[in-house]
């Protein structure tokens, strides 16, 4: 096998001394080039043109997330990012995922030999799994295909915010002004120097999540101008059948746009004040003028009620992944209905702490709602469930009949942990469910034996995700070959296909 060159991107000159060694180790790969911030490794991979990247994400000038965004736009090339252990390093190093990169491995917390020496290994086997990767054919860059057709459709939206669907959009392009100066505006006046018009509004109260389940968008304070700019380029959201009109500032977040706005609560603040409302007293000679409209009656168009996550069901869905997993998970839970009749448990290969920024994102984007599974919690429809990273994830039932997530940690499966077959031989035994599972793209085969022993204790439905579209055709290919699969479909189609099958079988 022809050596693989590897450009190493890193602003420190300790770590792209410690990483070129590293990679010199092993004969396969050459160390083509180092470059000290995300401007130099952008021009080098367009001179140089290497086999693979390895890339830091903080550092000065440019990046790494913004060198990855222009690598993927100009000449697509498999990036493995380098992740510091920290909320902003996690929740980076998820976004760099959707963005392109093909895989990631955590940066040591100091200058310690068994941290370098196991962070070695550990991008020694990503190199390893990206070469056998390009040894099998092209790999597939979802990002880039997606930005190029973006672009043939419209230059103009593809050139300023390639990945924003039409109606994340639509409300951009009508409050980005405003938005753009409360960044940096004083704090608002509050509701009574405002004005009536618009009160309303801003009284109703929204549906709250538990602190385990809030959103990125839920927890952060409004964001300065460049953040903003470029969080405008992350991956689309699927609007919901309530999200396809235009919405007033008041509403203009992801939670709005999928969820419905309750009316005022009898006896809260805002009840009351409408209750309380006296008409204007005419005075002589004065012409009263009319009265502006209430922002929830004129502004805000009627939002149809969606149907809440219940406890009772039928039916559910295990979903398993590894490399490629989070841009696969977001094409399928983005194309997820608000009404979906079933909880989907979902196991991704990660570390500790990652599945948790996995989950806040995903949740930020979905119809339905993702969060990060604990243990014992009651499962609900319409809700994804994410494994803990360092924890396997299990169905089991209670004395009461209710199904409830079950975490364990008694060691890697396979050298997993989550590992998607335990997920998978969990759900044997529970016929009284109609059971789904799917498996994507991922390295090895965790969860084919999984799936095939699911098929033969009944399950409805076992879908692997089909080649052409797989960034790794590995634990699919294993359930293929096993005949554990009854649809084999291109990510595009998994999640219209699940909600057909639930559908058709709901009665």
């Amino acid at each position: 096998m022809t050596e693989l060159k590897v450009l190493i991107v890193d602003d420190s000159p300790f770590m792209r001394k410690v990483f070129s060694d590293v990679v010199d180790m092993d004969s396969a790969f050459q160390v083509l080039a180092t470059a000290c911030d995300g401007e130099e490794a952008v021009k080098m991979t367009i001179e140089l043109m290497p086999d693979i990247i390895t890339m830091d994400l903080e550092m000065p000038r440019m990046n790494g997330i913004e060198a990855l965004q222009k690598i993927m736009e100009t000449r697509p090339t498999p990036v493995i990012m380098l992740s510091a252990v920290t909320d902003n390093g996690t929740r980076d190093t998820i976004r760099a995922l959707q963005f392109g990169a093909i895989d990631f491995i955590r940066k040591p917390d100091g200058a310690v030999k068994l941290d370098i020496r196991q962070v070695g290994e550990q991008l020694l086997e990503k190199l390893r799994i990206v070469a056998e990767t390009i040894d099998k054919g092209p790999l597939r860059l979802l990002p880039a295909v997606v930005e190029k057709a973006a672009e043939k459709a419209s230059p103009s939206l593809a050139s300023s915010a390639p990945l924003v669907s039409p109606v994340r959009q639509s409300v951009e392009e009508a409050k980005e002004a405003e938005r753009m100066a409360a960044a940096t505006a004083e704090p608002p006046l509050d509701k009574q120097s405002a004005g009536k018009v618009g009160s309303a509004a801003m009284e109703q109260p929204v549906k709250e999540k538990p602190a385990s389940a809030l959103s990125e968008t839920d927890k952060a304070p409004r964001l300065p101008r460049r953040e903003t700019e470029v969080r405008r380029n992350e991956p689309p959201a699927r609007p919901s059948a309530s999200a396809s009109r235009k919405l007033p500032p008041a509403l203009d977040r992801p939670d709005s746009l999928r969820k419905p706005v309750k009316p005022p609560v009898a006896g809260s603040p805002a009840a009351s004040a409408k209750k309380d409302a006296k008409p204007p007293v005419r005075q002589p000679g004065v012409a009263i003028a009319a009265s502006p409209p209430a922002a929830s009656a004129a502004v805000v168009p009627p939002i149809s009620a969606e149907p809440k996550p219940t406890t009772s069901f039928t039916q559910i869905v295990a979903i398993g992944t590894s490399t490629g997993g989070p841009r696969a998970l977001h094409e399928v839970l983005t194309g997820i209905p608000a009404d979906f009749p079933a909880p989907i448990l979902v196991v991704q290969h990660m570390p500790p702490k990652f599945t948790h920024s996995l989950a806040q994102r995903l949740d930020s984007f979905c119809s339905i709602h993702v969060r990060e599974a604990t243990d014992g919690e009651q499962l609900e429809t319409a809700t994804a469930y994410i494994a803990p990273g360092g924890k396997h994830m299990s169905l089991t039932k209670d004395a009461f009949g209710k199904y409830r997530v079950k975490l364990t940690n008694e060691g890697p499966r396979s050298g997993h942990m989550p590992s998607v077959d335990v997920l998978f031989e969990s759900l044997i035994g529970h016929r009284q469910l109609k059971r789904y599972a799917v498996l994507m793209t991922g390295m090895g085969s965790d969860g084919a034996k999984g799936m095939k022993a699911l098929l033969d204790d009944g399950a409805q439905t076992t879908i692997a995700e089909a080649e052409q579209t797989c960034v790794v055709y590995g634990m699919p290919r294993s359930a293929v070959e096993l005949g554990a699969t009854t649809h084999q479909v291109p990510l595009q189609s998994i999640a219209p296909l699940l909600v057909q099958e639930l559908k058709s079988r709901k009665t």
